[in-house]
């Protein structure tokens, strides 16, 4: 594993062009619930298609660029995460697609500093998508101590793998033997219009985004209009996911930074979830982080 301050990655794509691409071929990262998919020998369909491009665009052979995952597929996905120093399964998992797709950042905020804050998080999780979530903190003139710890204990509180998740089916958001999701229908604070609003907007991503407001607010604010909307999974998307968290945080950053200010997390913590859920492993977290992180954090996007 690499260390120091350069998180480059040899292929870098504009933000626009990746998600106006990646829009027609959302298959790559996620199945219809959202989760993220894992492409092996003998799957097929456009995001195939999608993954072949980004390996020929990264110098890696797929063979014939043709949505067909065939032993040439397999061969140029092995060689690529082996030289990422991943594990060279020929599966094409949410670490890989990260590491395809990963900004080139450079910055003083290192995977040792962070990976503490996460004690339960395999270290290659945070290695390949930190880089996005630093780059859209930069990009919203978050990239401060105060707002990095903010950002790191949102993402444990929220989705501790540091991957973007879909939110689980559980006894708040589901009634008993009723539709997945099913209570979220009617929620009018979440901007829902019934079913299948729930299961639609269920919480994604880095920040567990919820509700059909908050996916046309948040997703206009990203420059998506109604595409997060319309493909709601695309909040899964590592990049997409990091913006969210950035954009979220930005628009409440004046009430965050004076409850941090005032060292109140537990203000900190209710501006963004509502209410006490996660408030312990966000404090955990940004209370390691005071200690790790740098006072004056330096991040560029190359």
């Amino acid at each position: 594993m690499d260390k120091g301050l350069n998180w480059v990655q040899t292929q870098r794509f504009p933000w626009l062009h990746y998600s106006l691409w990646f829009l027609s071929t959302k298959g790559l990262r996620f199945e219809r619930e959202g989760t993220m998919a894992s492409l092996k020998l003998g799957s097929s369909g456009p995001q195939v298609t999608a993954l072949q491009h980004q390996l020929a665009e990264r110098g890696f052979d797929p063979g014939n660029v043709d949505g067909q995952f065939t032993a040439a597929t397999d061969a140029a996905v092995r060689a690529f995460q082996q030289s990422m120093g991943l594990v060279a399964d020929g599966q094409a998992g949410p670490n890989t697609i990260a590491a395809l797709t990963a900004p080139s950042v450079t910055s003083n905020i290192e995977l040792d500093m962070v990976a503490p804050l996460f004690p339960a998080t395999p270290s290659v999780n945070i290695r390949f998508h930190l880089p996005f979530v630093l780059k859209e903190l930069f990009d919203a003139r978050l990239a401060d101590k105060s707002m990095v710890l903010m950002a790191l204990g949102t993402i444990r509180a929220e989705s501790a793998g540091f991957q973007p998740i879909s939110e689980f089916q559980s006894k708040f958001n589901t009634s008993p033997g009723g539709q997945p999701f099913d209570l979220y229908d009617d929620r009018a604070d979440l901007g829902n219009l019934g079913p299948p609003d729930g299961g639609l907007f269920k919480g994604r991503g880095f920040l567990q985004l919820t509700g059909r407001a908050n996916y046309q607010t948040i997703g206009n604010a990203i420059g998506l209009g109604d595409q997060l909307v319309d493909q709601p999974e695309l909040a899964n998307d590592p990049g997409i996911a990091a913006k969210l968290l950035a954009a979220f945080l930005g628009s409440k950053e004046a009430q965050i930074r004076n409850a941090l200010q005032a060292d109140d997390l537990a203000t900190a913590r209710k501006l963004v979830n509502g209410g006490t859920h996660g408030l312990a492993d966000f404090t955990d977290a940004f209370q390691r982080g005071r200690d790790l992180i740098p006072d004056n954090v330096q991040v560029q996007v190359n």
